[in-house]
């Protein structure tokens, strides 16, 4: 088995969640890419590294579309995204420690759509709850289970 990449879509995935990242890829020799539109700092270390993309919409987003491969991971919030290196073979979970999956990548993007439409009208404002502890647990279980599969 192929060692396993990590991708972030790092322009707004919370610090618990990178520094989580930090030590499974440390841990577990994964090769864990941060992809973002800034400079970021990361840890050194032979196994993380960080992109600085362009600025300009979806930059990261697209870059990560490009360099993806069958079998690797991505986190992402961006539902399009999600879609996207789905269709590659990829796979891809939420900071929040949920995990997309073909069968509901459908229902997610016309959900997003409909949430943009309500938001431009102005019938709803605001967007998802502040990130919390528990939330970063819900990442870090996830992110375990994952790896223990793929051993």
């Amino acid at each position: 088995m192929n060692p396993l990449s990590v991708w972030v879509d790092a322009d707004a995935c919370p610090a618990p969640v990178k520094d989580t990242l930090f030590r499974a890829a440390n841990r577990a020799g994964l090769t864990l890419t941060l992809v973002a539109n800034r400079l970021l700092r990361v840890p050194p270390s032979p196994h993380i590294r960080a992109v600085q993309v362009a600025h300009g919409f979806d930059a990261a987003d697209r870059y990560i579309e490009q360099k993806v491969a069958s079998g690797d991971l991505v986190i992402t919030a961006d539902i399009p995204l999600a879609a996207a290196v789905l269709a590659r073979g990829a796979h891809a979970l939420e900071p929040r420690g949920e995990w997309f999956s073909a069968d509901t990548i459908h229902e997610r993007l016309q959900m997003r759509a409909l949430m943009s439409e309500l938001r431009d009208s102005g019938v709803m404002s605001g967007g998802p709850s502040a990130f919390s502890p528990a939330d970063t647990r819900a990442f870090a279980a996830a992110l375990d289970r994952f790896l223990a599969r793929r051993r």
